[in-house]
């Protein structure tokens, strides 16, 4: 389970901590963006790591399937496409586009393969029923441990979207400075931009289309 542990260092914790939006009406934009950054960052982490967990739990019902079916078919050979689906690429849903790459990728797949030992899914059929079921389970209930903490971030990343969206609004932040800011090199380096117009002002912001 994907647990917050209260003044704990980790991003998770930082981000969903009741007071990391605090007064953020009152902070400057550079400070506003940065939180939003971090937010989207575990947002994005989140999300690779729930793509690993419905890989996994595709697999396992893949092969309960096809022993009821009484199918001689190996879900082995579909384990390169199944992953690839799952785990490859960019996340998208909710009207979200994610530019960000996850941090802790290695981390998050000895994560997964740490939940339940003994479970070789590249030999899945010569798994027990019960040990299969055991490995669904586990996978399905982390899966939703993840994606209601995911929700949670995105919860927290919406009021520093729109906190930052009203700023525009109010003309208290300027586009023309946001793409004068875009075109300076450190900048870009210090927010890990690869390109202008990365930001998620265009993407998750206040110019969503």
């Amino acid at each position: 389970m994907i647990e917050v542990r209260p003044g704990g260092r980790r991003r998770i914790d930082r981000v969903l901590a009741p007071d990391y939006t605090a007064g953020v009406e009152q902070r400057p934009l550079d400070e506003v963006r940065a939180l939003r950054d971090e937010t989207a960052q575990e947002e994005t982490d989140l999300s690779y790591l729930r793509r690993l967990l419905h890989a996994r739990i595709d697999i396992v019902k893949a092969e309960q399937q096809r022993r009821v079916e009484g199918s001689g078919a190996s879900v082995v050979d579909r384990l390169v496409s199944i992953l690839s689906e799952n785990a490859v690429g960019p996340a998208t849903g909710l009207g979200r586009y994610q530019t960000m790459e996850p941090s802790r990728a290695e981390a998050h797949r000895r994560h997964v393969e740490a939940l339940v030992s003994d479970v070789d899914l590249s030999d899945v059929a010569s798994l027990s029923d019960e040990k299969l079921d055991q490995a669904r389970q586990a996978f399905v209930a982390e899966e939703a441990s993840v994606s209601a903490r995911r929700r949670e971030v995105q919860t927290v990343m919406d009021r520093l979207n729109a906190e930052i969206a009203g700023r525009y609004q109010r003309g208290s932040a300027s586009v023309d400075e946001l793409l004068a800011n875009e075109r300076t090199p450190a900048t870009r380096s210090k927010r890990g931009m690869k390109a202008p117009f990365l930001n998620s002002e265009f993407r998750n912001g206040p110019f969503q289309t």
